[in-house]
């Protein structure tokens, strides 16, 4: 599989499993935690941040801003579709220069940091996944070959 056709496929998997955590968010509002409501909104965050380093152009979020949990489909796809077009435009190879959120300078390829992209994802749903148990919610089955299937 080529490298672009295998990071669509990881944002499509990204997507889809957004979708799921909005759609549990809205089947148990009083039991989902405040905690998974923060780290769901910094996945969304983070997503867009790393989009505008390597494409300037949606307005900025902060990591961990606080966003209106009808806002969340929008911002989901806004990122989603982002990603997409960095991938159709950017050579995965090249090189971008970024500053962080405390102004450090760095240099990372574009490959590098959409798989940054998808890995923070992951990673946080892992954590969203501990706070369902902890609230006798059945966390979602999010693995990458559950979604292959």
């Amino acid at each position: 599989m080529q490298t672009k056709t295998f990071f669509t496929d990881l944002f499509e998997y990204t997507h889809h499993c957004n979708g799921q955590l909005m759609e549990l968010f809205s089947k148990y509002p009083d039991k989902v935690s405040e905690k998974s409501v923060q780290l769901f909104n910094h996945i969304l965050n983070a997503h867009r941040v790393w989009n505008n380093r390597i494409e300037p152009g949606l307005p900025a979020f902060g990591v961990w801003d606080m966003h209106p949990s009808s806002d969340y489909a929008s911002i989901e796809k806004d990122n989603y579709e982002r990603s997409l077009l960095i991938l159709d435009k950017h050579d995965l190879t090249a090189i971008i220069q970024y500053k962080t959120t405390t102004g450090a300078s760095f240099s990372n390829t574009v490959q590098e940091i959409l798989f940054q992209v998808i890995n923070h994802s992951t990673y946080h749903r892992g954590q969203i996944a501990l706070e369902c148990r902890t609230n006798n919610i059945d966390p979602l089955l999010t693995d990458y070959i559950f979604y292959k299937r």
